[in-house]
């Protein structure tokens, strides 16, 4: 794949004034050609495109497409990219996945979260107290979207949260599209020496956390301190940053949609179905999913070669109307039952963390409409800086008022 094939970048920019819809790119191809090729790496690498969504769960749910992060023919964002630590399981493939999945699983099955709910409620509440005590306009981001899935994040995991603004900062430098490598290995580096030290601490005295019962199996010999450091980078950046990222964006979209509010507090299951109606719309892991093909496969009324690199766009695939069919998908309507949407992903790779994330979702957004049924926002949407330049899409600060 050559780049004199002049292919059209892949690219996340969003249209003007269209901060919650895909690329009009990746939308454009539904009809004639739903699988097409485009380049990356500033044009020197051709990878199939894929934006429909059956097209996109055979991709994340078919074993002949490897997620292997280290394989030559892995199509990553960056040409020049570090290897990902072994204990990574999004970037392995079975049985190897399943095998390490399996050592934090239990803290994130569905009686777990349960048993965690009433902990969300508090921590929600508290913040929200917090948040009445001031006088607006306040950063809803800083105030209440960043601090409440870092606080649950911590109590499970077993980290300090006086510790959150460091963890924070140095999270959302690793996963910036745009901060130069060096500063990312050395956020990185400084993530895993602090969670290090705090699974050393637990060896000698664990609790009921994740980070002890890893802290264990260390002491036992059946894990290095460095796995384990590792296991809690990865689920410290994806349990923190995604749901805070979700909560920012998700609360700038109702209120550029008012009248869907009253839909979203009618009562528990009014609330459960918009908030999968806000992750199918928003879609807020918007990089691409990324795989290559082990063997020929055909998709989309195309061959994918092996080795050809695939980069799955799931905003796209979240507003095919074939999928969703009803009100049009690209309107956001927290009425339609969009449970089947793909924003956890599919297949082997889905979401470990995705009955908590629907728990602080559902909790977030019901307390927070019901403490403040007048919040509005405090500048217009169009000054809201939109999180461009990462892979996990949100908003950088929020202005409300009420």
């Amino acid at each position: 794949m050559s780049p004199e094939l002049r292919l059209p970048p892949y690219t996340l920019s969003r249209a003007p004034g269209a901060p919650f819809d895909p690329p009009a790119e990746h939308t454009a191809q539904y009809g004639d050609q739903p699988v097409g090729r485009v380049s990356i790496w500033d044009g020197r690498l051709a990878v199939w495109l894929v934006t429909r969504y059956d097209d996109a769960r055979v991709v994340l749910g078919d074993r002949r497409f490897s997620a292997a992060h280290g394989h030559p023919c892995y199509p990553s964002r960056f040409e020049a990219e570090p290897p990902r630590p072994r204990v990574f399981f999004s970037s392995q493939d079975p049985p190897e996945h399943g095998a390490l999945r399996s050592l934090v699983a239990r803290d994130f099955l569905a009686r777990r979260v349960t048993a965690l709910r009433p902990t969300i409620q508090r921590l929600a509440d508290q913040l929200l107290d917090e948040m009445a005590s001031e006088n607006p306009p306040v950063d809803l981001v800083e105030r209440f979207a960043q601090p409440l899935p870092s606080l649950v994040i911590c109590d499970l995991l077993g980290v300090p949260y006086q510790d959150h603004d460091f963890f924070q900062r140095a999270a959302s430098t690793v996963i910036s599209l745009h901060v130069p490598m060096e500063e990312k290995l050395r956020s990185f580096e400084a993530l895993r020496a602090f969670l290090r030290d705090v699974v050393n601490d637990k060896r000698g005295d664990p609790e009921d956390d994740v980070l002890s019962r890893l802290a264990v199996r260390v002491r036992a010999g059946e894990l290095t301190a460095e796995d384990a450091a590792d296991l809690g980078v990865f689920l410290l950046n994806t349990g923190h940053e995604t749901t805070a990222n979700m909560i920012g964006l998700g609360v700038a979209a109702l209120l550029d949609h008012p009248d869907q509010i009253p839909l979203v507090v009618a009562d528990d299951d009014s609330t459960a179905r918009a908030v999968e109606e806000l992750l199918r719309y928003l879609t807020i892991i918007h990089a691409g999913q990324r795989r290559f093909a082990t063997e020929d496969v055909d998709l989309g009324g195309v061959t994918i070669r092996a080795g050809d690199g695939v980069v799955v766009s799931l905003p796209a695939a979240n507003r095919d109307p074939s999928a969703f069919p009803g009100s049009p998908p690209d309107r956001l309507d927290v009425t339609r039952r969009a449970r089947h949407h793909l924003a956890f992903g599919h297949g082997d790779h889905l979401c470990l963390g995705q009955q908590l994330a629907r728990a602080e979702l559902r909790i977030a957004l019901r307390s927070l409409f019901e403490r403040f049924p007048g919040l509005r926002l405090a500048t217009p949407l169009e000054r809201i800086p939109f999180k461009h330049d990462a892979q996990i899409y949100g908003v950088h600060a929020l202005p409300v008022r009420w």
